[in-house]
């Protein structure tokens, strides 16, 4: 993954940060405060001093060259005496953790949020839930669809699969292909008002650049044959033939099609038909199981659960105990 990518990944986390967040450092332990985030460098200040300090963007990148050289994990006490913030900042990405026992920033498969950063990133405030909508675009509801197909199906060897579960994968597929393509047009056509030309703009996920493409059409024939000819290209060195004509031909001659064209057939697969009423079905009862995971209920049961298993541990180390007494 390029560097720009990881890098607007951590803008992105810190621009979420309430202002009165206390960052620390992974080693000596002290406290500071980001002051402002910007596209080439972050801003910050230790709380026992009045200066702000600059941590620049490329020697972000230095230390993520550093990390992804190794598939160990990055000893901390390599970084500089005053490097130390580089390290607790990389740890607010998604992908970057630090283990203080062991001393090292790593890699990591799972989302984990940052223990030096007095705030969270990725979960929100209990107190004020918001209410999950679900997007109002057919690309989510056959999106959902495909999912599910997927995880039910697991297409890991296709040739092993069903053909009636290959039916379905390809339909859904063909739905999402066509609904993607529609959602893609009408973004670029928005992206096309905000871009400069040859300046990319990079997101989350990737990075996207304006550009042009030249398509040439003919003039009428007349024109270009007229232009030609006065520049002394005979138009028999230009014309073509025209298989509309050609067509015409066929039908007052005894000439066999096939006499004129040079014929291959193949064969392809088309999305004849669609049960919307089954997809439709099939949707309602994932978003209710949706529903009902993400439901107050569910979590209370959630916490009832865990109540009960931590009193099972508990009895079970009792009784264990007495019987060694």
């Amino acid at each position: 993954m390029p560097f720009s990518v990881t890098w607007h990944t951590i803008l992105d986390e810190l621009e979420e940060v309430p202002p009165d967040t206390s960052f620390h450092t992974p080693l000596s332990g002290k406290p500071f405060r980001l002051e402002d985030v910007q596209e080439h460098r972050l801003l910050i200040s230790y709380r026992e001093q009045d200066t702000t300090i600059p941590l620049k963007r490329d020697q972000f990148e230095t230390l993520y060259e550093r990390i992804s050289e190794s598939p160990q994990p990055f000893d901390l006490d390599r970084l500089p005496a005053d490097a130390e913030p580089y390290a607790t900042i990389f740890s607010v990405h998604p992908r970057f953790e630090i283990d203080q026992r062991g001393g090292v920033l790593k890699n990591t498969d799972s989302p984990t949020p940052s223990s030096l950063v007095d705030a969270s990133l990725t979960v929100e405030n209990q107190d004020h839930k918001t209410v999950r909508e679900e997007p109002d675009h057919p690309l989510y509801s056959d999106s959902l669809l495909l999912i599910d197909a997927l995880e039910r199906y697991e297409p890991t060897d296709l040739e092993t699969m069903e053909t009636s579960e290959l039916v379905n994968l390809y339909t859904l597929c063909s739905d999402v292909q066509r609904n993607a393509d529609d959602l893609r047009q009408n973004v670029r056509s928005l992206l096309l008002d905000r871009l400069h030309h040859d300046q990319p703009v990079h997101g989350q996920y990737g990075s996207v650049q304006r550009t042009s493409r030249r398509n040439r059409t003919l003039k009428d024939d007349q024109t270009v044959i007229e232009l030609l000819e006065d520049q002394g290209i005979d138009r028999e060195r230009v014309t073509t033939v025209d298989s509309s004509k050609v067509d015409e031909a066929l039908e007052v001659t005894d000439l066999s099609e096939s006499d004129l064209y040079e014929i291959n057939e193949s064969q392809y697969v088309r999305k004849a038909d669609v049960d919307e009423e089954r997809k439709e079905s099939r949707l309602q009862g994932l978003k209710d199981q949706l529903a009902t995971a993400e439901s107050p209920e569910t979590d209370e049961l959630q916490r009832e659960i865990e109540d009960l298993e931590a009193r099972i541990d508990e009895l079970t180390s009792f009784s264990s105990a007495s019987e060694v007494d």
